[in-house]
């Protein structure tokens, strides 16, 4: 099967042992710093630094957590090299921030494509194919980064791979063995059995929308696309898709909100939040994936942790994961400092430089010859790897127009606010939206 393989591609790349750092989309808030200065770290010699060639690029991305210091890191680093100022920013509003700057065609020289180098960005990006790091590019996503005509368009520091995060102390104590999950049916067997117990089974941190636009892109799949027996794949391609076939996930997220299986406070948590429950052993489980883990050790370094494949919607179908592009970034074709947008993408191709953004990652490297240490989550890629478990591509960027992700975002914020047919809605909204979109091209 093309996916089992795409996996242990994917895999062969993260089977360094080490220690795990995180990454994932900012929540609200923004960190600013210009690599002209050093603001936090070790500071260096500036009699080593090369002198300043007075260009400053602008590079703006869509992570949080312990990733944005390795970003920062590597872009101070490149300035005392080059002399070529890098300003890097992460505003909590990233997708309406990015829209707003492609509606005036003013984009950052630098900025990062989460899933979307094709499709999105495609006309704003500056391909990449003639750069030396580009044959590097490891082959469980080069297919994912190229477009009709065969152009690749960003630096992928690392190969996402993910699943769900769980506490394994929380579903000991409970009963649980992430093993039996195979079908959601077991999986709300399991939130029961851990509820039960006096913990909470699903931390979602609400306050950051995509935590819960996250949740329904994991689940959706598992009942539309992945039984090829009964795929609305080519429906959702062709526009012709039945959208009351989009009830039952809204139905069993509604399901589990009114059997308490969420945490009390999901709209007014946030994601960090969220991490640091599963990191003290509050919560069972997230729908962050591997990124959570990485986030959480830094509150409990102890914390019993892991990933695990999605469940299937019935027995009918096999869990999944997901793989894709994580962090990517690319060049603004328009830059008044290519060139010098261009070498930065080098540098942080390094082996060395790309190591240490992938680690933060806690995922495997994008590039072939770069190494990812996975630390805690080894175990379980490698047992992922020799199972060859089916592995697919985000929903949301193969079978959904760009802006349907926000939709999912605030519709499921209405199932878990208890509104009143927040079910109903959220298909009439998702048809609206669809159509809308498909209108537009």
């Amino acid at each position: 099967m093309k996916q089992k393989k795409v996996l242990a591609l994917m895999l062969a790349a993260a089977m360094t042992v080490g220690i795990l750092n995180g990454c994932s989309k900012r929540p609200e808030g923004s960190n600013t710093t210009d690599s002209n200065t050093e603001e936090s770290g070790e500071t260096k010699d500036d009699s080593e630094a090369a002198e300043s060639t007075g260009v400053t690029l602008e590079f703006q991305h869509n992570m949080t957590g312990v990733i944005t210091d390795a970003i920062e890191d590597a872009c101070k680093d490149f300035t005392k090299e080059t002399g070529i100022g890098v300003e890097v920013s992460a505003p909590g509003t990233y997708g309406e921030m990015i829209k707003a700057r492609m509606a005036s065609n003013d984009m950052p020289d630098v900025f990062s494509t989460h899933g979307w180098s094709t499709s999105l960005y495609v006309e704003y990006l500056e391909p990449i194919n003639d750069q030396p790091f580009a044959d590097k590019i490891v082959d469980s996503i080069r297919d994912m980064l190229t477009d009709a005509d065969g152009n690749m368009y960003v630096l992928p520091a690392d190969a996402d791979l993910s699943g769900m995060t769980f506490n394994k102390t929380v579903l000991e104590e409970a009963g649980v063995k992430v093993e039996e999950l195979k079908t959601w049916d077991d999986f709300t067997e399991a939130c029961k059995k851990v509820k039960d117990s006096g913990k909470t089974p699903i931390h979602v941190g609400g306050k950051d929308s995509w935590t819960i636009g996250t949740m329904l892109d994991l689940i959706a799949p598992t009942f539309l696309t992945n039984n090829e027996e009964t795929s609305e794949a080519e429906a959702l391609l062709d526009g012709s898709f039945d959208w009351n076939k989009w009830e039952p996930i809204s139905e069993m997220v509604k399901d589990w909100y009114e059997r308490g299986y969420f945490n009390v406070d999901c709209l007014t948590a946030d994601y960090i939040t969220s991490c640091k429950a599963l990191a003290q052993d509050e919560a069972a489980f997230t729908f962050y994936t591997g990124k959570a883990v990485a986030e959480a050790q830094q509150t409990n370094p102890e914390a019993d942790l892991g990933i695990m494949p999605i469940p299937a919607a019935d027995e009918n179908s096999e869990p999944c994961l997901i793989g894709g592009e994580d962090l990517a970034v690319g060049v603004w074709k328009d830059s008044p400092h290519k060139d010098e947008a261009m070498q930065l993408l080098n540098y942080l191709a390094r082996p060395e430089v790309c190591s240490k953004l992938a680690t933060a990652c806690g995922m495997p490297a994008g590039l072939t010859d770069v190494e990812s240490e996975t630390g805690i989550l080894k175990p379980y890629y490698e047992k992922y790897m020799s199972e060859g478990v089916y592995t697919i591509p985000y929903f949301d960027r193969v079978y959904l127009p760009s802006g349907l992700y926000d939709v999912m975002c605030t519709t499921g914020t209405s199932i878990l606010a208890g509104e009143k047919n927040a079910v109903k809605d959220s298909i009439a909204d998702m048809k609206q939206a669809y159509e809308e979109k498909l209108a537009q091209h």
